[in-house]
């Protein structure tokens, strides 16, 4: 059962992961996408034109930096609900682990108590 969940979390770290990856790669080619646009449309020519491309690529810069601080918080987020709830399973299987060693040694001493009574009045 361990090995079930520890597969589910390496399947979940997994796809946030990805998400995470797919988010910034769709943002970069968004964005380069509209700079080269924005170079082919431009209704201005010179230094003028490389000032906007200047200033749009600052911005372009700082909106995609804050999308991937936004999508590793979100991983980040994800993965500590994930261990939280690995963890808090490991206890209850540590805890019917004990519960079920307790009963198998009640088992082994009710035997070996026997055994000593067969042997006793033999």
């Amino acid at each position: 059962m361990a090995e079930k969940m520890e597969v589910q979390s390496n399947k979940m770290n997994s796809a946030l992961k990805n998400v995470a990856l797919y988010v910034a790669i769709g943002v970069l080619i968004g964005g380069l996408a509209g700079a080269t646009t924005m170079l082919f449309v431009a209704p201005e020519s010179g230094k003028r034109t490389r000032a906007l491309v200047k200033n749009k690529t600052i911005r372009l810069r700082d909106q995609t930096t804050k999308n991937i601080k936004k999508a590793v918080a979100q991983v980040r987020s994800g993965t500590g609900k994930l261990s939280s709830g690995i963890s808090g399973k490991a206890g209850e299987l540590k805890q019917l682990g004990q519960e079920k060693l307790v009963q198998q040694l009640d088992r082994v001493s009710k035997a070996i108590d026997a055994g000593k009574s067969a042997v006793e009045s033999a």
